[in-house]
């Protein structure tokens, strides 16, 4: 995720006993959903307590997952939230952020390579070329149950052969396409 520069190092935010957070970039209060999209949009920032200056990062972000967990936007299961609270305080625990820091990066790389790769197939790849015969197919089903349509009739043995060798073609593209998948798992 490519940072948003808009100056000199991070946003710095300050927390006050009232809860209140204050952006010192654009003099004005916000709120943890502005934080959260100042996330997803690569924005750097650092939260400090604006009476002790400590650095608060840390909890407001995990304040962030809490609120959007708490919205039915469940994305950390249980069973992963157990195993990670039995890693405080074992011996492991100094090597599991950079382990899950690390372990992060490889799905962001992953998802950014298959998203470009699916972007390049529908773009004149075998995505497109099965869209358009899929909508064919859609398109002529449509025609044919629509009412006062005029080809109510059976397809021929001639069309059912072409259909079924259709399909046997988008098979093998689709399994293809799985491979694909599979290989950049």
């Amino acid at each position: 995720m490519a940072k948003v520069k808009s100056g000199d190092g991070p946003v710095t935010i300050k927390k006050y006993a009232n809860r209140r957070l204050y952006n010192t970039e654009t003099s004005s209060y916000i709120t943890l959903d502005n934080l959260s999209q100042m996330v997803r949009e690569g924005r750097d920032f650092r939260v400090v307590d604006a009476k002790t200056d400590e650095d608060i990062t840390h909890t407001v972000l995990t304040q962030i997952i809490m609120e959007e967990e708490g919205r039915g936007k469940n994305m950390l299961p249980a069973s992963f939230l157990r195993q990670l609270i039995s890693l405080y305080g074992d011996s492991m625990q100094a090597m599991v952020p950079q382990y899950l820091e690390a372990s992060m990066d490889a799905f962001r790389r992953n998802q950014t390579q298959f998203k470009s790769m699916l972007e390049g197939t529908f773009t004149g790849g075998a995505f497109e070329e099965m869209h358009k015969r899929n909508m064919a197919m859609f398109e002529a089903a449509a025609e044919m149950f629509a009412p006062g349509s005029k080809t109510k009739e059976s397809p021929t043995a001639a069309q059912s052969s072409a259909k079924d060798d259709e399909i046997a073609a988008l098979k093998a593209q689709l399994a293809s396409l799985q491979a694909k998948v599979d290989k950049l798992g």
